[in-house]
């Protein structure tokens, strides 16, 4: 199966997943399926989304946003950001570098994983003109300084350790230096470092501002104890997307008690503020529509799941939104079902639940929505499953939190 990228208001037929030519001009979900009824997953596409998103950061986040590329790692997607405004891309793999440095010559690329291969390390700087370069340990600082040949130009960013409390994905275990070592490693840094900075990162999915607020008084504690000058200080991702029972407060908030603190930072006079943005830039891009195979009661069995774009429904319980597609919408009451994707293995289950009229049967097409962050990067071809048609259509995300746009299925998107 081939992909295929079918725009709007193309006048050239395209072969789509039925095999037949057919013309290209479709508004929503609700249009495809009943054109095409796909026998394979379609993956529907929002540019304008995705910019809406970009500029909002932009002209809105009192720094520098960097887009955090593991979210979603398309070359369509990394376009539509750069042309919305957003220059700086945050990287975590040599292969991420080769992706957008050949895709965005003139972009900014910022190497924000704090332990990498040397041999990474040489190639970004040496290859593709990275600078920026995170780290958590005096390990690193010296993988660093050895890999650019004691590069005078780096600017070196010390990720500290916060907690991640306020998330719904911790990422408070893995990376980041204790109060204990960042003394240390701040003045060593800050004799090998043109730029020096501090960085730091509150969750996936930070339902709070407050999280940034006291990981703030963190990085000021960490600037009073080692009196060193600092230029960066980058408040890292987290920034929240809406889903099923996941509704943060207004992204202006989260802005706002950033600004505060950063101000009120001993360095702030002289310092940058940086920002990591993954899913709040991506997840209203891209959503998904599926066929029920079976219903057996509650359950329903679908053509995508946890090894396709449902990796997080399954693995983690994350809830996205569901709509029934049909012409005539149903009148039955909406009831809690769970999914099983295609493949042979039981872990391929999605507890949901997943609000769905009652009358949902086999042959039936849904659209779930929220899948630009992360389930195109985590999907895979486990089983021969995980190929899809790719469209790009013009109606709204389920949810936004960027304003001005309607939810278009609130009874299912923010209520349970």
């Amino acid at each position: 199966m081939h992909k295929h990228h079918i725009a709007l208001g193309l006048a050239r037929p395209v072969e789509a997943a039925t095999g037949h030519d057919i013309a290209a001009s479709f508004d929503d979900a609700l249009g495809i399926a009943q054109s095409l009824r796909p026998a394979e997953p379609v993956t529907l596409v929002r540019p304008h989304a995705a910019a809406r998103a970009a500029r909002f950061f932009a002209e809105k986040f009192p720094g520098k946003s960097l887009y955090a590329v593991k979210a979603n790692p398309s070359t369509d997607l990394l376009r539509i950001l750069w042309d919305a405004g957003v220059t700086h891309y945050d990287v975590a793999s040599i292969a991420e570098v080769r992706l957008v440095a050949a895709t965005l010559p003139g972009a900014t690329l910022c190497f924000m994983h704090p332990v990498k291969a040397e041999e990474a390390i040489a190639e970004a700087y040496h290859l593709h003109g990275v600078r920026v370069f995170s780290l958590d340990s005096l390990d690193e600082l010296d993988k660093i300084v050895r890999a650019t040949d004691s590069a005078s130009d780096l600017t070196l960013c010390v990720r500290l350790r916060v907690s991640s409390e306020h998330a719904k994905l911790s990422l408070a275990s893995k990376f980041g230096c204790g109060p204990s070592d960042a003394r240390a490693l701040l003045f060593a840094a800050r004799q090998a470092a043109d730029a020096l900075g501090l960085c730091f990162h509150v969750g996936s999915q930070s339902m709070t501002p407050q999280a940034y607020a006291e990981a703030m008084e963190r990085v000021r504690l960490a600037i009073v104890d080692a009196a060193v000058t600092v230029d960066v200080v980058d408040v890292g991702g987290g920034f929240p997307s809406v889903y099923p029972g996941m509704e943060p407060p207004p992204l202006e908030r989260y802005f706002e008690v950033i600004g505060r603190a950063f101000e009120s930072l001993p360095v702030s006079y002289s310092a940058e503020l940086w920002a990591e943005p993954g899913r709040a830039l991506c997840a209203e891009y891209s959503s998904l529509i599926v066929r029920v195979e079976r219903r057996r009661g509650d359950e329903l069995f679908i053509n995508d799941g946890a090894y396709g774009a449902l990796f997080d429904a399954a693995h983690i319980g994350w809830r996205f939104p569901v709509e029934l597609l049909r012409g005539e919408a149903s009148r039955a009451k909406l009831m809690p079902f769970s999914f099983y994707g295609p493949t042979c293995d039981d872990l391929d289950h999605m507890s949901g639940p997943f609000l769905l009229p009652a009358d949902v049967g086999a042959g039936d097409y849904l659209e779930i929505g929220m899948l630009g962050a992360y389930g195109a990067a985590m999907r895979t071809g486990f089983n021969g499953f995980g190929a899809t048609e790719t469209v790009v259509v013009a109606d709204e995300p389920m949810a936004t939190l960027y304003g001005g746009a309607v939810e278009r299925v609130a009874s299912n998107v923010v209520k349970l």
